[in-house]
């Protein structure tokens, strides 16, 4: 069977891929059509103009979707390990789900409110994905350093604890750069903002900042591709329980593996 099919690790599979393919369509499609530079807009800026617009949106809907079933199944899988129900693992699992779905929900945002026609609740959406985002990440490798044992082991987690620096690093210099971006040339307009030269006032902190943000955007999938091992073990079974019933005797439950 291939690796992807196995157990539930199509979930962190599919996220990845088809949030790949949803940064990478719009950008080509833009570049194509000449609506961004070919040299690394902003990853927002690639879902600004019809037909990538539309594109942009609805796979990142779905990509918010795939986010919200993997968190999940991590969520039940550690909890299903946590045997001596340990607060120091059932505590960081829980608050690292609500965390993780704000995030997801931050991406619907930003698949929803362009930039160009609601910029400030765009800014919310996108703090939320990466803000929060990052914020998953640390709760997950407390839980993986507490859990090595029975989950990944010290391999992933030195990988996922990488990711983790290099997303702060990433966020952190996006922070920086936009702020001097900001100071330098605060008055460009929406055509201006889609199309860069190097004679341009703020030019190289807006290279920066574009860069941060699409390292950003893939250390974070990077870091899903960890979950995929994971969940090639995992098997979800359904109880359905037929109404009517009296007795457990006579119950009809028919079980089944997703």
């Amino acid at each position: 069977m291939v690796f992807f099919c196995q157990g539930l690790s199509f979930f962190p599979s599919a996220l990845v891929i088809w949030t790949s393919a949803a940064f990478l369509l719009p950008y080509i499609t833009a570049t194509v059509r000449g609506d961004v530079d070919t040299f690394v807009p902003y990853i927002s800026d690639t879902g600004v103009n019809p037909p990538e617009r539309g594109v942009f949106g609805i796979m990142l809907d779905i990509a918010s979707l795939l986010g919200i079933f993997t968190m999940y199944i991590r969520y039940k899988h550690v909890d299903a390990l946590n045997h001596n129900y340990s607060s120091c693992i059932s505590l960081p699992n829980k608050i690292g789900l609500v965390i993780g779905l704000l995030s997801c929900f931050g991406l619907c945002v930003v698949a929803n409110f362009q930039k160009t026609l609601f910029p400030d609740l765009h800014k919310v959406g996108a703090a939320l994905t990466f803000g929060f985002g990052t914020i998953y990440i640390l709760f997950q490798i407390i839980i993986t350093n507490k859990m090595q044992q029975e989950l990944e082991g010290k391999g992933v987690f030195w990988f996922r604890l990488v990711v983790l620096i290099w997303s702060g690093l990433s966020i952190v210099s996006m922070i920086i750069s936009y702020g001097i971006l900001h100071n330098v040339d605060h008055d460009r307009d929406i055509a201006q903002e889609l199309h860069w030269m190097p004679e341009n006032k703020g030019y190289i902190p807006h290279i920066i900042c574009t860069i941060s943000e699409w390292v950003l955007a893939f250390s974070f999938l990077s870091f899903f591709l960890t979950y995929i091992r994971d969940f090639q073990n995992i098997l979800i079974h359904v109880d359905v329980t037929l109404p009517g019933d009296e007795s457990d005797e006579e119950r009809n439950i028919v079980h089944s593996d997703i």
